[in-house]
C-alpha cells in the first residue's frame, strides 16, 4: 500500500507529467520542423527500371500563429532540398481551425508554395477545407474555389478528376487526382444522410490509356477500398495521423474506417496506399505522436525497406 506521502508525491508527478505533455502537444510538436519520412515502395504494377522520387506535402492549413506564410515557405525550401523528381500537394491549404489568431490570404500561401521546384513539376489536388473556406463555391456546389484560383495564379495545376501522362527518362507513367470526396457536401435526396462529394474515380481512371503505371492523389484515404490494382500507388492526407497518435493508435480519425487508413504505408491485396500526417491542425491545436512530416517515396529500383528519417 502506498503511504499518504508517497501517494501525494505520485499524484504530483502525474499532474506534472500531464501538464508537461499538454504543453508539448500544444506548444512544441505543432511548430516542429517537419521530419522527413521516407518509403521505398515496390508495387507489382510499377516497373523496377522506372525510378521515380516523389516529394509529398499535405494539409498545410494556413493560419496564424500555427502555419503562417513564412513557415510554409520554409517547408517548401526544405522540400526542394530533397531533390524530388516531382512534388505532389494533397490538399487542405486553407483552415477551419477554431483557435487561430489570423487569416492567411490565399495569395500569400500560394506565393509560398510557388517556391516549390521539381523536374517533373508541382501538381495539386484540393481538400475538404479548401471548399469549406469558400462559401460561394460551396453554395454553388462547383468551383473554381479560392484555392483553385490561388494555385492557378502561381502556375500549379489542380487535378479535379483528371489524369495526365508524364515521362521520366523516356518512360511514361500516369498521374491522376480526384476532386474532394466530402465537399461540397449535401444530404442525399432519399434522406439517408449520406454525403456526396465531387470525386469521380471511374471517370478519372478511364482517362488512363494503355498499360503504363499510374499514381493516384486522393485527399481522403477512404476511397482506397475502391481503388483497383491498376493503380500502383495511392497518396492521401486528411487524417493528420489522427493528430494524437500513441503506440500506433489514434483515438480520433476522420475516416469511416478508423485507424485502418489513419497513417503510414498500408498494403491491401497488393495495392499500396501512403497516408501522410501532413503539417497543419484541424479543429484543435494539438499534435502528439504525429509530428509534421514531409513524405518522400522512392518508386522503382531494388531499394531498401521504408525508413522514417528526420
Amino acid at each position: 500500500m502506498i503511504a499518504r506521502r508517497g501517494f501525494l508525491k505520485l499524484l504530483g508527478s502525474l499532474l506534472m507529467a500531464g501538464f508537461g505533455t499538454s504543453t508539448y502537444a500544444v506548444g512544441v510538436e505543432p511548430f516542429a520542423r517537419p521530419r522527413v519520412t521516407q518509403y521505398s515502395v515496390h508495387p507489382r504494377a510499377w516497373p523496377r527500371d522506372l525510378r521515380l522520387r516523389l516529394v509529398v506535402l499535405a494539409d498545410f492549413h494556413a493560419c496564424e500563429p500555427w502555419m503562417p506564410a513564412e513557415r510554409i515557405a520554409a517547408i517548401c525550401d526544405q522540400a526542394n532540398a530533397l531533390d524530388g523528381d516531382i512534388v505532389l500537394l494533397l490538399g487542405d491549404y486553407m483552415t477551419s481551425m477554431w483557435f487561430n489568431t489570423g487569416y492567411v490570404e490565399p495569395a500569400r500561401w500560394a506565393e509560398a508554395l510557388a517556391r516549390l521546384k521539381a523536374p517533373l513539376g508541382v501538381h495539386a489536388i484540393l481538400g475538404n477545407h479548401d471548399w469549406l473556406n469558400d462559401p460561394a463555391a460551396l453554395a454553388a456546389r462547383r468551383g473554381p474555389t479560392l484555392a483553385h484560383r490561388a494555385l492557378g495564379n502561381v502556375g500549379i495545376p489542380v487535378y479535379d478528376n483528371l489524369a495526365v501522362r508524364l515521362e521520366k527518362d523516356g518512360r511514361g507513367f500516369w498521374l491522376a487526382g480526384l476532386a474532394d470526396q466530402l465537399q461540397p457536401g449535401y444530404p442525399a435526396p432519399d434522406g439517408s444522410g449520406i454525403i456526396h462529394g465531387l470525386d469521380d474515380l471511374s471517370g478519372t481512371l478511364t482517362q488512363i490509356r494503355g498499360d503504363e503505371p499510374a499514381i493516384l492523389m486522393a485527399h481522403e484515404p477512404d476511397i482506397f477500398v475502391e481503388v483497383p490494382g491498376r493503380i500502383s500507388l495511392t497518396l492521401s492526407g486528411h487524417t493528420h495521423g489522427g493528430q494524437i497518435r500513441l503506440f500506433g493508435f489514434s483515438p480520433l480519425v476522420p475516416s469511416r474506417y478508423g485507424n485502418r487508413y489513419a497513417y503510414g504505408h498500408i498494403v491491401e491485396d497488393e495495392r499500396h496506399l501512403i497516408v501522410s500526417a501532413g503539417f497543419g491542425l484541424s479543429n484543435l491545436p494539438v499534435r502528439l505522436g504525429a509530428p509534421p512530416e514531409i513524405v518522400v517515396v522512392e518508386l522503382g529500383g531494388t531499394g531498401a525497406a521504408e525508413i522514417p528519417a528526420s
